[in-house]
């Protein structure tokens, strides 16, 4: 495999990919990313931002959000879309809402394409910043302890990704980050994120049609809903466990 280190940098551990990472020579790059994440999370605090991403506010702004979309459509669907981007790349509280309001604003379909859009590009910033500005000093630090799970990970990180996204038991902003932190290719983590996410927005973008008659988040995410995704991601670790089975009975 071709070796993307840049000239005058050290080279990666030992069985590492060609994923390119920002070596310890360059910290003003790290710096930089360190501060943009640092001020997006301040100014959402510091304003108060949540109470804008809440079911009340959805509710009791909706009139005017949707007068808004049927006159201005592209306008908003590129609005939607880029604040989905920034609330998933900052690892904002929201997304639950923001998945009901494009369901409401666009329809069940169209709103989860949207939100598949958002959160798979905002996703993808938040990975690529955990690994530009953390992988190095984690493999520096902990060094052999996790070359075996880098390795296992590498070899079936679209299974593991895939079950990931699908059980809802496991924080989507979580896994954007750990995800970071693997030597998973780019490509690998974009398509598993996207085909992952597609149940659970479709399920919140349908129920934002009925927005007037939802009272709560937990009444969207039932125990069998919960069920149902959990059982998806089992599904898509079955070819690993397969191919275990297999090598175990030819070993």
């Amino acid at each position: 495999m071709t070796d993307h280190t840049p000239a005058g940098t050290s080279s990666s551990p030992a069985g590492s990919s060609s994923t390119p990472s920002i070596s310890s020579s360059t910290p003003a790059v790290k710096i930089i990313i360190l501060a943009i994440l640092g001020l997006g999370i301040g100014a959402f605090l510091y304003f108060d931002l949540g109470r804008y991403v809440s079911l009340d506010a959805l509710k009791a702004n909706r009139d005017g959000l949707l007068a808004y979309t049927n006159a201005n459509y592209p306008a908003a669907v590129a609005l939607f879309v880029a604040a989905y981007i920034l609330q998933t790349a900052f690892s904002l509280p929201g997304g639950a809402v923001m998945t009901l309001a494009g369901g409401f604003l666009f329809g069940s379909v169209l709103g989860t394409i949207f939100v598949n859009i958002g959160a798979t590009l905002g996703a993808t910033a938040a990975f690529l910043a955990a690994r530009y500005v953390l992988r190095d000093w984690v493999e520096r630090t902990f060094g052999e302890r996790i070359e075996p799970i880098q390795a296992g990970f590498a070899q079936n990180a679209f299974s593991y990704l895939l079950t990931l996204r699908l059980i809802p038991a496991f924080p989507f902003f979580l896994v954007n980050l750990v995800s970071g932190l693997t030597r998973v290719n780019l490509g690998t983590y974009v398509t598993a994120t996207s085909i992952g996410i597609i149940p659970g927005s479709f399920v919140f973008a349908f129920a934002g049609q009925q927005l007037g008659a939802i009272n709560s988040l937990a009444e969207i995410a039932s125990p069998g809903v919960l069920l149902a995704f959990t059982f998806l991601g089992l599904l898509a670790l079955m070819p690993l466990a397969y191919r275990k089975f297999t090598n175990r009975t030819r070993s």
